[in-house]
């Protein structure tokens, strides 16, 4: 079987996108459980904009490495990676994660959880009606709606049971989606050009290292890092390095709202991790949280439902 038809088969995507969204699931409650134990206070934005520059930049080491030993030969970057992996860091690695770890720092592991479940509908959004990659269809509109309606649904609940809606907190959060939502159609475009896997690797090196000299020059300090926050660092950076590169490979072969749908499983898998891991169970499973992942669950169905 061709390797591109295996790779578009939806059995394949469900199987490797719900890997990516566990893993992705695991990083809210794994991030605020690092800055417990390194004692990073809320407003310590810069020691969490340099604990986001050390995870990416160690995997985009990982991904090259991997690479590597995947092709037998060390993976150097071509001119089209050259060209095309600063661009795309700017937008996903800087551009996403620079507010992501702030708002994270700055919301429950619940509600940020499922705030960042609107990236997806920014993604189909995005793909249907500014780049026209594809159409616009009765289906994907209706998954849209359900998923707005979930995150409406969060933010009214949470003015009661997560304490309202702050700008650094679940604002930067949003923000962090649109990033997020743009950086996914670069890579659907430059995938045309380069390896998806290599400009990965090389824009999260890139991006990782701007970020840690933000978070340097903001007067960050990974000093209170400790054995057990050392090893949820390395954990964080392997999430990144391998959901991310199979996200990558299922854009690159793959229609962006087939693939974008499945992110809606992020939240759900955050959501309970956050109840198991920060112990935020009655955040977890209230009316609020459990209607909107409900309506996000839904939309996922309608948007690959068969006509």
């Amino acid at each position: 079987m061709n390797k591109n038809n295996y790779l578009t088969k939806k059995s394949v995507v469900a199987f490797l996108a719900l890997i990516c969204c566990v893993l992705w699931g695991s990083a809210i409650p794994t991030i605020k459980t690092a800055y417990g134990i390194m004692g990073v206070a809320s407003s310590d934005a810069a020691t969490q904009v340099l604990f986001a520059g050390v995870r990416f930049a160690l995997a985009g080491i990982m991904v090259i490495l991997f690479a590597s030993i995947r092709d037998r030969k060390l993976i150097l970057p071509d001119r089209n990676v050259i060209m095309l992996a600063p661009i795309l860091c700017l937008a996903q690695t800087v551009g996403q994660y620079f507010f992501f770890y702030i708002g994270v720092a700055n919301s429950s592991g619940v509600s940020g959880a499922i705030i960042t479940g609107i990236g997806n509908f920014i993604l189909i959004l995005m793909s249907c009606l500014i780049f026209r990659m594809e159409k616009m269809t009765r289906k994907k509109a209706i998954g849209c709606m359900l998923g707005f309606l979930g995150i409406i649904i969060i933010n009214i609940f949470g003015s009661s049971s997560f304490g309202g809606f702050h700008l650094i907190g679940e604002g930067f959060l949003f923000i962090s989606q649109f990033s997020y939502a743009f950086s996914s159609i670069l890579i659907r475009i430059f995938s045309k050009k380069a390896s998806p896997v290599i400009i990965s690797g090389y824009q999260f090196t890139i991006g990782g290292i701007i970020l840690a000299i933000i978070g340097i020059l903001m007067g960050g300090s990974l000093t209170g890092i400790t054995v057990k926050a050392g090893i949820l660092l390395i954990y964080l950076a392997m999430v990144s390095a391998v959901a991310y590169t199979l996200w990558s490979i299922l854009l690159a072969h793959n229609p962006v709202s087939s693939v974008a749908i499945w992110g809606f499983i992020n939240p759900l898998a955050s959501v309970i991790l956050s109840a198991l891991i920060l112990g935020e169970y009655k955040q977890a499973f209230n009316l609020g949280s459990l209607s909107a992942l409900c309506c996000v669950c839904i939309g996922i169905y309608i948007v690959n439902m068969k006509e």
